[in-house]
């Protein structure tokens, strides 16, 4: 039979179990000084001592066994060893608090008469760790009360029952009685106030006392660190690992674990690799937890090439291992590696979380990969994952992404609970495909729900209303922004505005409403500007516009693009020329047009003038069928879409060997006649490929959906939902 077996209590209302004499008996075989375990006693006649019971008890607390601690409580009992023994009932106390069973505890410094401040130092302790913190602060008051004056030992688990409660101004107060009795010097004081100071956000005060405590050790700069971080300040968090390294302290796993996030916060590549480096050189092995870490900053700051190196050489990856190297491709544009490392993963029999569905659910919203989607939608309802808010939200946002808007709304409609972002993305996708209307609707059904709509929602709105051209729509609810909510308006709200009304043709009220804003413009207020100054050809406006892009955004390839398509519109080619050169001396280039189109699960990638696809020879056949098709339907190249002083038919070479038409000849030669055809397309697609595309749905009589950078058109019988609006 085991000894430590559960057994009857001692009686109805007590929650103490006795032991059997004979099984606890001669515990001690020595009067030794040793600290013992149970599975070191052994069985004897003899009652354990009070100090024997004392020892044990010390031992259970430090092993946290409070299964052992009842066992034991009921022996003390039973044997008659505990009866008014301050002391050993002082240690039961103690192993009840520490083991995290307050309520216990409580009982028996309850029964206690003459309590000791170890004693309220330990409850106090107790109710604080374990998720009591308002019960901490009521016991420190009652301390207090009772004539005790609290010490080093106190006030660190006062200051955190303060910081997770919130409480700033209870916590400055306590603050104030550390000084008054002569703990702030304490370094655990000290540092218990910076770790409050830091949850309260307080970085500014908690800098100020850590910059006069006499004696930091490194948890005080870790704390400092962390909390930085945690509050949004990267790159303070960054400065105080230099002054930490600066004053002779070295890193530890608490220091790697606070200053790795601020470092992914920055994208700081070059500072990861150095703590990375020092890892190397003084840890003997790698934690999990900072592994994962540097492989996410790795992969956030595009070092793809590190990332993949440290995860494939890593033998004990787990799920955020995993979510870390698939969020990482996913973000840098490597949407397929990202896929590979899904499939990868579930070929090695680990199983997804919320995180790497959400995460893959956005890898195939960027790549418009609908059928791997929906395979994807399939795995989340037969997991039951489908409960889950995120989890549906993200399926909104990745079906309306890649084209298929009516199952995004079948999702929306079958949410038991929607929150604001569940709403929000159903707002976005209507915009995203030109339905402004049904996004203005679907606004005020939210409205209509109670859910009040943030800054966010309002980017949507009126970004829906920018792509459908509802101006007075537009304005009407950027009004609303002050005036029914009270918030001002952001940048990216105004930014908004700006291209509704350039897009709409009042170029003279855009600039107007720039020079106006409350807020200062930035580089996407200007560009803004600048892109619909090039679809109504405003070239003084638009040089006006750029100069200001150029000077808040150097390193901004758009706008350098933008100004000088439009230049080539105006066959001012010398101006081109310049534009190009200042480009590619400050070191700009633009990135090729690519179109992916999804086949059979698989992913097809084209870039302009592409001959590497293995089908290559039958799809530029198809697409010289395609071209006599159409130019004996009456098609005239545009080729003010071609920014190159070239010859006239050198021009529409140009303009058959885009990504996109690519991706259409191989669709057409890969499918059956009834499927749609979905392609999505890393650039603006340009307006000859806009009016080729519609000839082409008109004579093969096949729908075909483009995702282009801006947005979605839904091309069928020679039209597009865009109403030639984009």
């Amino acid at each position: 039979m085991n000894a430590f077996s559960p057994l009857k209590p001692l009686n109805p209302r007590s929650k103490t179990l006795i032991l059997p004499r004979s099984l606890l008996s001669h515990l001690f075989s020595h009067s030794s000084t040793k600290t013992l375990t149970l599975e070191e006693a052994e069985p004897s006649s003899t009652p354990l001592t009070s100090l024997q019971c004392g020892r044990l008890l010390q031992s259970i607390t430090n092993s946290k066994s409070l299964s052992k601690g009842l066992q034991l409580h009921a022996h003390a009992i039973s044997s008659g060893v505990l009866g008014r023994n301050t002391y050993l009932a002082t240690k039961l106390c103690a192993m009840y608090a520490l083991c995290g069973a307050a309520a216990d505890a409580r009982a028996v410094f309850d029964a206690i008469v003459l309590k000791s401040s170890f004693l309220w130092n330990v409850m106090i302790r107790g109710y604080a760790c374990s998720g009591f913190p308002l019960k901490a602060l009521v016991l420190y008051r009652e301390m207090l009360g009772f004539g005790k004056r609290p010490d080093s030992f106190t006030y660190p688990y006062v200051l955190m029952a303060c910081a997770d409660l919130l409480l700033v101004e209870v916590g400055k107060r306590i603050h104030c009685e550390v000084i008054v009795y002569g703990y702030e010097a304490d370094v655990y004081v000290g540092n218990s106030l910076l770790s409050m100071y830091s949850k309260f956000g307080e970085m500014r005060i908690a800098r100020k006392v850590f910059d006069i405590m006499p004696t930091r050790d490194l948890t005080s700069w870790n704390t400092m660190i962390s909390g930085y971080q945690k509050n949004n300040e990267p790159e303070r968090a960054l400065l105080a690992l230099f002054d930490l390294i600066g004053n002779g302290w070295g890193m530890d796993r608490a220091t790697l674990l606070s200053v790795l996030p601020a470092c992914a916060d920055l994208s700081a590549l070059k500072q990861t690799k150095e703590i990375h480096a020092y890892i190397l050189r003084n840890f003997t092995e790698f934690d999990i937890f900072v592994v994962n870490a540097i492989i996410h900053v790795y992969a956030i700051s595009g070092f793809l090439m590190g990332a993949r190196h440290l995860f494939e050489n890593n033998n004990k990856n787990d799920i955020v291992s995993w979510n870390s190297i698939i969020s990482g491709y996913s973000h840098t544009g490597g949407a397929i590696e990202s896929l590979r490392f899904f499939r990868q993963m579930n070929s090695q029999g680990i199983a997804p979380d919320t995180v790497t569905l959400i995460a893959v659910l956005g890898v195939c919203d960027r790549i418009a990969a609908l059928q791997f989607g929906r395979s994807l939608h399939g795995y989340v309802t037969k997991r039951g994952y489908d409960r889950e808010v995120t989890v549906n939200t993200s399926l909104i946002d990745m079906y309306s992404k890649c084209g298929s808007l009516e199952c995004s709304r079948q999702v929306f409609d079958q949410m038991t609970t929607r929150n604001l972002i569940s709403w929000s993305a159903m707002i976005s996708g209507y915009g995203l495909h030109g339905r402004g209307r049904e996004a203005v609707q679907c606004y005020s059904e939210m409205k209509m729900n109670g859910v009040v709509p943030d800054n966010v929602t309002f980017t949507s709105v009126l970004s829906a209303c920018s792509h459908a051209g509802l101006v007075n729509e537009g304005k009407k609810i950027f009004n609303e922004i002050s005036k029914d909510y009270s918030l001002r308006p952001t940048v990216e709200h105004c930014t908004c505005i700006v291209d509704l009304l350039g897009r709409a043709g009042y170029l003279d009220q855009a600039s107007e409403f720039i020079m106006n804003m409350e807020v200062e413009p930035n580089a996407d207020v200007w560009a803004a500007l600048l892109s619909t100054c090039r679809i109504h050809q405003n070239v003084e406006l638009a040089e006006y516009a750029a100069q200001n892009a150029f000077r808040l955004n150097p390193k901004g390839v758009g706008p350098y693009v933008c100004l000088s398509n439009l230049y080539a519109v105006k066959k001012r080619w010398t101006d081109v020329a310049r534009v190009r050169a200042a480009a590619r001396n400050n070191g700009l280039k633009k990135p090729p047009g690519c179109s992916f189109m999804e086949l059979g699960m698989e992913i097809h990638r084209f870039m302009v003038g592409d001959k590497s696809h293995p089908q290559s020879n039958s799809i530029y056949a198809k697409l010289n069928e395609l071209r006599k098709l159409v130019k004996d339907a009456g098609y005239v190249p545009d080729t003010s879409s071609v920014f190159y002083e070239v010859d006239e038919d050198v021009k529409e070479k140009l303009l058959w060997d885009h990504s996109e038409r690519l991706a259409i000849a191989f669709a057409l030669s890969n499918t059956s006649s009834e499927m749609s055809i979905r392609i999505t397309k890393n650039l603006r697609v340009c307006e000859d490929c806009h009016a080729v595309t519609k000839l082409i749905t008109k004579l093969v009589g096949r729908e075909i959906i483009v995702r282009d950078a801006h947005r979605f058109h839904h091309f069928y019988n020679g039209l597009c939902s865009c109403g030639d609006y984009w």
